[in-house]
């Protein structure tokens, strides 16, 4: 099976390399063409789950990264 890669892009898209299947939240396969596709992280979207640039216009600013606690980890 092919790596996936996701990569966080400063302030910026999602951009998912890889064969990956995106579905929707009621399990509904979302088509896209190609082995990588760019997904929305501002919410401004209008072509949502993918990016159309809106997040230049509205200037988003986003994490990097967010702290994730390993398994079995206590607060």
């Amino acid at each position: 099976m092919a790596e996936v890669q996701i990569t966080v892009t400063r302030n910026g898209p999602y951009h998912v390399k890889g064969p990956v299947k995106l579905v929707d939240h009621r399990g509904n396969e979302i088509p896209y063409e190609g082995d990588e596709v760019w997904l929305c992280r501002c919410g401004g979207s209008q072509t949502k789950p993918f990016c159309d640039g809106t997040h230049r216009k509205i200037g988003f600013q986003g994490a990097i990264a967010v702290p994730v606690k390993a398994a079995g980890e206590s607060s």
